[in-house]
């Protein structure tokens, strides 16, 4: 039980300092005038508040892409945010609501895609790509390896609109 929480309690702090790190890099692009890119909230109601004045969520609704805003040449960019310490990292750690939203935004022409990290390997994938995963590689995962086509530099931020294809 021990090792099982302490498993779970280190994945979700690596979790957090991944995301921190896509914040500096929405900060870094914000002040730069790149683009305004913010973390989209995940809807929740109070279900108690606790005598420490800590308090009890649970959620309401389906969870968003991590991700959303605007380049400053006026196109959208919406993303989901995954990590893994992992060697792989499988498709459906998209939820199908994720991927429907994804798949709008796509469709209405903004920049989509996931932006993720196999062990020390940072990529932002095109949505297209993240789609055609199993056409592509023949299986509905991808490999740390594969992940080095789509790396993005990691100058103390992660900077994943720094890509020749963007």
């Amino acid at each position: 039980m021990y090792s099982t929480n302490w498993r779970n309690r280190q994945s979700n702090d690596q979790g957090r300092l991944f995301e921190n790190l896509i914040d500096q890099a929405c900060l870094y692009y914000k002040n730069k005038g790149i683009a305004m890119i913010e973390k989209t909230p995940e809807p929740f109601r109070v279900k108690k508040i606790n005598s420490d004045g800590s308090i009890t969520v649970f959620p309401i609704g389906k969870a968003q892409p991590d991700y959303k805003g605007t380049l400053i040449n006026g196109q959208a960019i919406v993303f989901e945010a995954k990590m893994t310490t992992k060697d792989r990292i499988n498709k459906r750690v998209i939820t199908e609501h994720q991927a429907i939203c994804l798949d709008i935004h796509s469709e209405f022409g903004a920049m989509t895609g996931v932006c993720c990290m196999i062990k020390k390997t940072v990529g932002f994938v095109p949505w297209i790509d993240w789609q055609n995963m199993k056409e592509k590689y023949g299986r509905q995962y991808l490999l740390e390896e594969e992940l080095k086509e789509y790396q993005v530099p990691t100058p103390g931020f992660i900077d994943f609109l720094n890509k020749s294809r963007w």
